[in-house]
């Protein structure tokens, strides 16, 4: 690369020669208005090498910008100065001068020439307006020649761009938004230097118009030039933008970026600026400044010196031009103003290492590029206008003679990724960068090849599609025209008709199904209507109009089934059997809305089908639970695409009749959203006063839904809404005592967890131990859904165990079926993409997925297993099949607690009774009261009760020594309830939190046997509460002896509370607070003590079972 001030001198040639008597006054100078960018663009056509022959004559200009410049001298003798015969240098300096600058030449590349790199395509722009115009005012005709493209440039505008490289010879139009960079791009114009870098940012993400970090972008780009440039506006209200169209011409490399402090520090002049006056006043000052600056008579020796005689003197205008030398300048130094809000940057032409065009290998890595260039033009279309445009631009007749421009091509044509496409842009050897556009052009035509394939495929198939269409079409004119077969629509019509005959339609829905097969025959089968239409009669006559099943009234039939199917459940089995009863003997019922509430897993479900099956009916299930759309039970209207009817109408669809059951599962749990309330439109259905006139959105017509049972579940009663659940008989299923669950392991569970794990014919044996100690363990939850699954587990462990101790001897592994066919995993026609390529290595295709796969439709047979095998399973090996237990003890405190704990009974929310006990301690405080353990806000009510009892009768209780003397003002209590990960709530903890407080302040203990239920009021009343069932089956399994409970619960233990789970508990039914202490504390000194201050006004009822 030339020396910076080398190029100075040859950016800037020799001015054109002025009349001597001229005033100096009058030579035009640098302006604002005319920047000194006009005159440094006239360079003179013969280059140097051609001074050697003849003395240098100034008759051509090559003009960089629109418009040459206007003199503005004083005497306006401008335009007639070229009639003046220009005045040629002395012989001998010439032929010096022609001597210097042969050898210069022979030693240095010519300047003139360009590189494959450098040299533009010969479709690039040149800079400015096109060349070819006569400056204004010549006074004769003057040879012009086509601007050149600067050789060297070392300060260019950075321009980062996305996605893609740009490559030389090839445009590309680029968005700049950045009000600075756009008007630099607009100065560069001005002053005739169109030029710009583009560089390739490294983070496709990022989209910005100026480069602040040289490692933003690649260090390769490329020199490009601005053709053209227009604005755009992006949108309203957005700045304003501007689309530039660029053509590169070299590649260049960033070597630095240019900094506002730099520029400072440099104090660079730029061409913009103006010239002192006197510093170029003769030879002498030129010399002068020769000695201070190093480096000048380098570059004089090197590019030689046109002596000038001391008699001859150089005209003013080439006096400035030296006075311009004397400054380190470049084209784009009006621009430093505007940093560092745009990006300038040193930079340098990529060299490219030497290369021979006869050199076999880049003449046949052409050849091969050539030979995919012309299969991938064959696939493609587009690819082949790309190609044929690329022919036409070049420049020579043998496409070997620019390796370069064709590697270029290929990586502008591919769509490669941007590090694959950057790697031959910044590629320094034209070997490797063949070989890598060689790659690239290989993958874009698998990928054609592929596409090509698969578009041959899809024609094909359309081709197919339509040939039979046509011939169908043929086919059906044919038959017609011979009366062999009518009209499509003719015959849907017909079948409609027919359906609706065999239908006991009333007499509005027939009116309507008239109608609308009116309506569908006069409509074409293309229109939009016709679909909407057909599918509406469809649904209509998919109703079953006066169709219904025979009801089956035989009660013991009923009960047969009914305890085939599930044990207990008493209430429901019972309620059913009313409902068969009524219908024997009215010989029809209407249809009821009975709703099951229970706790998960107790057969809610699950009985639905029972009660069909006994009954006789079609049995429909469809849950709402998270239901927010009203349309999923009233159904669409018909102006929606797609629109069907409500679930109830389906459901008659499903069942052919008008009597079925219809079991709404989990009626709890529906929601609302903004689309409507769906418990809203249960309303109107299972209302039996309304359900008569269902009215479907969809049909539109009144639906008769009265004699459908519907039977729905819940999991609470809270969740309903009111109105629903007025209309609903509510039958509870409670859950399952431990006698229950034992009858329904032995006799439904064992059995079918036996048959599913293949085990129906091997003897297996579950003891009723090991049943008992998976119930009481393992499986304390309401339901039996978690007991069955542990069952299931204990019968696949059984299958495992014996199918590995036999081993295959004695359970081989029976032939493979014959194959009847294959399956292939793709396409049959789609061949794999290691076909399409030659480069795959055979281990790669050998390790990939079978495509193909053999199928068979025979059964495989079930195995036998060998008579003597017997498995046992007790409760010492339960462990092996289900793991350790679950639950480990059912009292904290299993000997005698310590004074302020009692033991209470608590619901859980899996359906399941525990004990819960009540620790209650106390500190030094201010009377605060302290309450931990995840406790609702009912329980913490009841908490504040019981201590105000506590205080209100604390001298009654022994407590305080005087009516008068206040209790517990200054110390703080702290009430806790075990277990706290489990939130706790309800109003059933009152007495057991009472019995804790005069425990902890009369220093007694409570006996760890006894354990109470029930809430208190304020003034001492005890009040009844719910889950009795659940409570004292938990009571019975953690051994207690005496349960204490409200007296208003008697009713509900002697009804729902089986005998084996009371067995052994003594029951105590109280009504106030008095009976509870003196139970609790039975036999205690302050028991004896409060039978004078707080005596009982009557004896607790007691039962012992």
């Amino acid at each position: 690369m030339l020396p910076l001030r080398a190029y100075a001198r040859l950016a800037r040639p020799p001015r054109l020669p002025r009349p001597t008597q001229l005033a100096r006054s009058s030579l035009p100078r640098p302006s604002p208005s005319r920047p000194a960018a006009h005159y440094l663009a006239l360079a003179p056509a013969p280059s140097i090498r051609s001074l050697h022959s003849s003395p240098p004559t100034l008759k051509e200009k090559r003009w960089l910008n629109n418009t040459p410049p206007e003199d503005d001298g004083e005497d306006g003798q401008s335009s007639k100065q070229d009639d003046h015969p220009e005045k040629p240098l002395p012989e001998a300096e010439s032929s010096k001068s022609a001597e210097e600058r042969a050898k210069s030449q022979s030693s240095k590349p010519d300047i003139k020439a360009s590189s494959s790199d450098s040299a533009s395509s010969p479709s690039a722009p040149a800079p400015g307006s096109p060349g070819g115009q006569s400056p204004p005012g010549a006074g004769g005709p003057k040879e012009i020649t086509k601007p050149v493209i600067p050789e060297i440039y070392p300060q260019v505008l950075a321009i980062p761009i996305t996605h893609r490289p740009l490559f030389p010879g090839f445009y590309k139009a680029i968005t700049v938004r950045s009000p600075p960079v756009i008007k630099a791009i607009r100065e560069l114009q001005a002053h005739g230097q169109p030029y710009v870098g583009a560089f390739l940012l490294k983070d496709s993400s990022v989209d910005s118009d100026v480069v602040t970090d040289i490692n933003q972008v690649q260090p390769v780009g490329v020199f490009c030039q601005i053709t053209s440039c227009f604005t755009s506006q992006e949108g309203e209200g957005k700045p304003e933008a501007l689309t530039a169209v660029l053509f590169p011409h070299r590649r260049i490399r960033i070597n630095e970026l240019v900094t506002s402090s730099s520029v400072k520090e440099d104090g660079a002049v730029g061409i913009g600026s103006p010239v002192e006056e006197g510093s170029a006043e003769g030879e002498g000052e030129v010399k002068s400044f020769e000695s201070e600056v190093p480096g000048v008579e380098e570059v004089r020796e090197e590019l030689g010196t046109v002596s000038i005689d001391s008699e001859q003197q150089l005209p003013d205008v080439q006096r400035e031009n030296q006075d311009l030398e004397k400054k380190e300048v470049t084209q784009i130094d009006f621009l430093h103003s505007l940093l560092p809000q745009v990006s300038l940057t040193n930079v340098s032409n990529l060299s490219v290492e030497p290369y021979e065009k006869d050199s076999q290998v880049i003449r046949a890595i052409m050849s091969e590029l050539i030979s995919v260039f012309k299969e991938i033009a064959q696939l493609q279309p587009m690819f082949r206008e790309q190609v044929t445009s690329f022919a036409i631009s070049n420049t020579s007749s043998q496409v070997f003679d620019e390796p370069d421009k064709l590697a270029d091509l290929a990586a502008v044509v591919s769509t490669a990724d941007v590090s694959d496409l950057q790697a031959v842009l910044s590629s320094t050897s034209i070997e490797d960068r063949l070989q890598r556009a060689l790659v690239l052009l290989k993958k874009e035509l698998i990928n054609a090849q592929l596409q090509f394939k698969i578009a041959r495929d899809v024609d094909t198939k359309i081709q197919k599609r339509q040939r039979e269409y046509y011939l169908m079409e043929q086919l059906k004119g044919i038959k017609k025209e011979l009366g062999m077969e009518s009209d499509g629509k003719d015959k849907l019509v017909e079948g409609f008709k027919e359906k609706a005959s065999k239908l006991a339609m009333p007499e509005g829905v027939r009116k309507v199904f008239d109608e609308e097969l009116n309506k569908l025959v006069h409509l074409e089968p293309a229109a939009s209507e016709f679909n909407v239409t057909r599918n509406y009669i469809d649904w209509l006559t998919q109703v079953p109009w006066g169709v219904h099943t025979p009801e089956n009234y035989d009660i013991s039939h009923a009960i047969k089934v009914l305890d085939e199917d599930h044990y207990g459940l008493k209430d429901v089995k019972d309620r059913i059997l009313e409902f068969m009863a009524i219908g024997k003997l009215r010989g029809s019922v209407e249809g009821k809305i009975l709703c099951l509430v229970g706790p998960p897993g107790v057969g809610k479900t699950s009985i639905g089908k029972s009660i069909a099956k006994a009954l006789g009916r079609q049995f429909f299930r469809f849950s709402v639970g998270g239901l927010t759309d009203v349309a999923e039970i009233k159904g669409h209207r018909r102006t929606y695409i797609g629109a069907m009817p409500g679930k109830p109408i389906q459901a008659l669809k499903k069942v052919a009749t008008e009597n079925p059951l219809i079991l709404i599962d989990e009626v709890d749990k529906i929601s609302k959203a903004y689309n409507g309330d769906p418990a809203s439109a249960l309303l109107e259905m299972l209302d039996p006063e309304q359900n008569k006139s269902f009215l479907d959105h969809y049909l539109d017509v009144p639906i008769d839904l009265s004699r459908v049972l519907f039977v729905c579940t819940a999991n609470v009663l809270e969740t309903i809404p009111g109105p629903l659940l007025d209309r609903m008989e509510v039958l509870e299923v409670s859950g399952y005592v431990s006698a229950e669950k034992m009858n329904i392991a032995e006799r439904y569970l064992a059995p079918q967890a036996k048959t599913a794990a293949g085990l129906e014919d091997v003897n297996i044996e579950l003891e009723p131990g090991a049943i008992e100690a998976l119930i009481r363990y393992y499986c304390r939850e309401s339901g039996v859904r978690n007991l069955k699954k542990h069952i299931d587990k204990i019968y696949r462990k059984a299958a495992f165990k014996i199918v590995t101790d036999l081993g295959e001897s004695c359970l081989p592994e029976p032939p493979t079926p014959p194959a009847e066919g294959q399956v292939e995993a793709q396409h049959p026609d789609i061949k794999p993409a290691s076909e399409l390529t030659s480069n795959v290595s055979p281990d790669a295709e050998g390790n990939g997925v079978d495509s193909k796969a053999d199928v068979t439709t025979v059964p495989r047979k079930p195995m036998k297993v060998p008579a003597g095998i017997h498995v046992k399973i007790t409760q010492e090996n339960l462990k092996d099949y289900v793991g350790p237990p679950v639950y480990h003890k059912d009292r904290l405190y299993t000997h005698s607690p310590p004074a302020g704990v009692s033991t209470g009974l608590g619901y859980l929310g899996n359906g399941s009774g525990a004990v819960m006990p009540v620790e209650i301690n106390s500190m030094p405080g201010k009377g605060n009261l302290q309450l931990t353990g995840k406790l609702g806000e009912v329980i913490r009510e009841s908490a504040q009760i019981a201590m105000s009892w506590v205080k209100a009768n604390a001298y009654l209780l022994g407590i305080t020594k005087s009516e008068a003397e206040s209790t517990l003002n200054d110390r703080d209590v702290h009430l806790h309830m075990p277990e706290g990960g489990i939130g706790k709530e309800g109003p059933s903890a009152g007495t057991a939190i009472l019995t804790a407080f005069v425990s902890l302040f009369t220093k007694t203990r409570v006996d760890p046997d006894t354990a109470m239920t029930g809430e208190i009021s304020l003034l001492g009343q005890v009040l009844p509460v719910g889950g009795l069932k659940e409570k004292i089956l938990a009571a019975h399994r953690a051994g207690i002896k005496k349960l204490i409970v409200p007296a208003g619960c008697k009713p509900d233990i002697d009804e729902n509370v089986p005998e084996s789970v009371k067995g052994g508990i003594e029951f105590v039914f109280v009504e106030d607070v008095r009976q509870v202490l003196h139970e609790a504390f039975r036999g205690t000194e302050v028991a004896k003590r409060w039978q004078e201050t707080l005596p009982m006004d009557e004896e607790p009822q007691r039962e012992r079972h």
